[in-house]
């Protein structure tokens, strides 16, 4: 068996039997290594070596935990959760249906808006979601439908639209990759080759709606334990909290790193006494222990892809899926698509995943009788199909860092089932039918 669906198959297996995604990493990490003929040391020695490259992103989710808990500590999310609860109250005859929708809204435009306007990525989720978590929780709105909005927001985005981290993705990644891999990509616009994947994201979103509609109890004493709900807070805090959230979006942008633009902010919140000097090493470890799961999967994640690579069987899986199709243009384009689905389940970085995926599937497009742009297509769509029900992507780690914050969403069952099943289905579904018609 292919190391690669074995190793995936094994960690998809454990996470769905509700064992820790840490130990279905390591576990299956360790039976893709021995499967792809590495060896225990070998095996160990690859994933070892791979943990570092999830160390820069778990030490910005452990800081970025510390600034949103200093951010609590200002009264600034919780002023405005206190006016959506105010409309609450004001609105409980209708059932708050306007808050509802604002709310969703809010979260829709703001993860959008964090992958072109306000390149932020994920930064933004521990930082508004955990206290807006006791307003949807009155109003008694299903998490599994928020993760789905904020998923659609962190990915779309990206595959379709060609500014800030689209850019990256479509540009720099996928046009590069098809080009180099010898497609004249002259003339291509990369919106219309991507543009019917992106219409099976908005029906995946729609879907989720219908399927999240009803409305689901949490209990609200587990918030206020973990949550702080009563904060006071007063001009001067505000307006400090707008300072630090600003400062640490611009330094972010500036210098591309999240650590050091949340420790900017953080810092400010310490200076202005906002947060008292004697008290932000506890503010400091609390924030870090919010965000110290996430952490941990990033890096496993990052061994778990290391040992892929280092079996050498994602190109074998590849290579093998192109002497299974057998020239006809239908049957490769589906096992294209579902060879990069799990690829990108397996990585768990769908801009990771093209430039392993077009060095194959291009000549073989070509063989094939694919036009550019729908090879553009398929390779674009095979690589974002994983990003949203993978265990290990960061596109549902963040919808589920903000919330989990007091221990009712689980990170699997909540966030990347319903995921996977609402965006990697139509998105497959959508990229075959764009393959055959561009």
């Amino acid at each position: 068996m292919n190391a690669v669906i074995a190793a995936v198959g094994v960690m998809l297996i454990l996470s769905l039997s509700r064992v820790h995604v840490v130990i279905a990493l390591i576990v299956g990490a360790l039976v893709g290594g021995l499967t792809g003929g590495l060896g225990i040391d070998a095996t160990l020695k690859a994933f070892n070596s791979g943990l570092g490259g999830g160390a820069t992103v778990a030490l910005s989710y452990a800081l970025l935990g510390a600034f949103a808990v200093a951010i609590a500590k200002s009264g600034l999310a919780h002023a405005l959760a206190d006016k959506a609860l105010a409309m609450v109250d004001r609105q409980h005859a209708s059932g708050g249906r306007q808050v509802k929708w604002l709310l969703i809204g809010l979260l829709w435009v703001v993860a959008i808006a964090s992958q072109n306007i306000l390149p932020i990525h994920i930064a933004f989720i521990p930082l508004l979601v955990p206290p807006l978590l006791y307003v949807l929780t009155r109003l008694q709105l299903d998490r599994r439908l928020i993760a789905c909005v904020m998923t659609f927001g962190l990915i779309t985005p990206y595959m379709f639209l060609p500014v800030g981290f689209g850019n990256i993705f479509l540009n720099e990644i996928l046009l590069a990759n098809v080009a180099r891999s010898g497609v004249d990509i002259t003339g291509i616009n990369v919106t219309h080759a991507m543009g019917i994947p992106a219409l099976g994201m908005v029906v995946g979103l729609a879907a989720a709606f219908i399927s999240y509609r009803k409305k689901r109890v949490y209990d609200l004493e587990k918030i206020e334990q973990v949550e702080q709900v009563a904060v006071e807070y007063n001009p001067l805090s505000l307006m400090v909290a707008g300072v630090a959230i600003a400062a640490a979006f611009i330094i972010q942008l500036l210098l591309d790193s999240m650590i050091i633009g949340a420790l900017a902010g953080f810092l400010i919140f310490s200076v202005s006494g906002i947060v008292k000097w004697r008290d932000t090493d506890d503010l400091f470890t609390e924030g870090m222990k919010m965000m110290a799961m996430i952490g941990f999967i990033m890096i496993a994640a990052s061994g778990f892809a290391e040992v892929m690579k280092a079996t050498g069987e994602v190109q074998t899986l590849v290579e093998a899926s192109a002497s299974w199709i057998d020239h006809s243009k239908g049957v490769g384009a589906l096992l294209m698509l579902l060879v990069g689905l799990l690829v990108t389940m397996g990585i768990g970085s769908s801009f990771s995943t093209v430039p392993i995926l077009a060095a194959i599937f291009v000549p073989l497009c070509v063989q094939l009788g694919f036009s550019p742009i729908a090879i553009v297509c398929i390779v674009g769509t095979a690589g974002a199909l994983g990003d949203a029900g993978s265990p290990a992507s960061d596109s549902t780690l963040g919808p589920t860092s903000g919330l989990n914050i007091d221990g009712q969403h689980h990170h699997i069952w909540d966030t990347v089932v319903p995921t996977f099943l609402h965006y990697n289905l139509p998105l497959l579904a959508f990229g075959w039918v764009a393959a055959m018609v561009l």
